[in-house]
């Protein structure tokens, strides 16, 4: 439904702010103005995304925590993706995305609703399941090592049967 509703408020919304401007304005210029905000949307959004790869790999190389880097890089994608959609609200939102504060701001956001939601995720190449967690208490276990033999070549031992 929230989709839905997305779907249909934006270009509605839109299209009134062309009304709007090109009724001030004129057609021409504000068409200038849309292929304008493109060009220097993705000239800003290219210089942006190199530097947020940069900072990735610097992350990667020195074996650091690269999420931050990587939630930059795709609010800068979704903003690279306004930024082209022609349209004054997208470019709005497009524009407010390149700047670091707002980004950060967001993921620290979208960050404590993922937090809040109280999902687990369980998952492996053949299947994903959600479970809701009932209350956030940490599940205590126990463990021993049964085996200290080293293993025979191609022995795992998970088959390792006893004799």
């Amino acid at each position: 439904m929230w989709l839905f509703l997305f779907l249909v408020a934006i270009p509605v919304i839109e299209i009134g702010l062309f009304i709007q401007v090109g009724g001030w304005l004129g057609l021409w210029p504000t068409l200038a103005i849309v292929v304008l905000t493109a060009f220097i949307g993705s000239n800003l959004l290219r210089q942006q995304g190199l530097a947020t790869l940069s900072k990735l790999q610097g992350s990667v190389s020195n074996g650091e925590n690269p999420m931050d880097p990587i939630a930059h890089a795709a609010m800068i994608l979704v903003s690279g993706v306004l930024l082209l959609t022609p349209g004054f609200f997208t470019d709005g939102i497009g524009f407010a995305l390149l700047l670091p504060p707002i980004r950060n701001a967001v993921i620290k956001w979208g960050a404590a609703r993922i937090l809040q939601s109280n999902t687990v995720v369980f998952s492996n190449m053949s299947q994903t399941r959600r479970e809701s967690a009932s209350n956030t208490d940490t599940l205590d276990g126990e463990y021993e090592i049964l085996d200290d033999e080293p293993d025979k070549p191609g022995t795992s031992g998970w088959t390792k049967h006893d004799s």
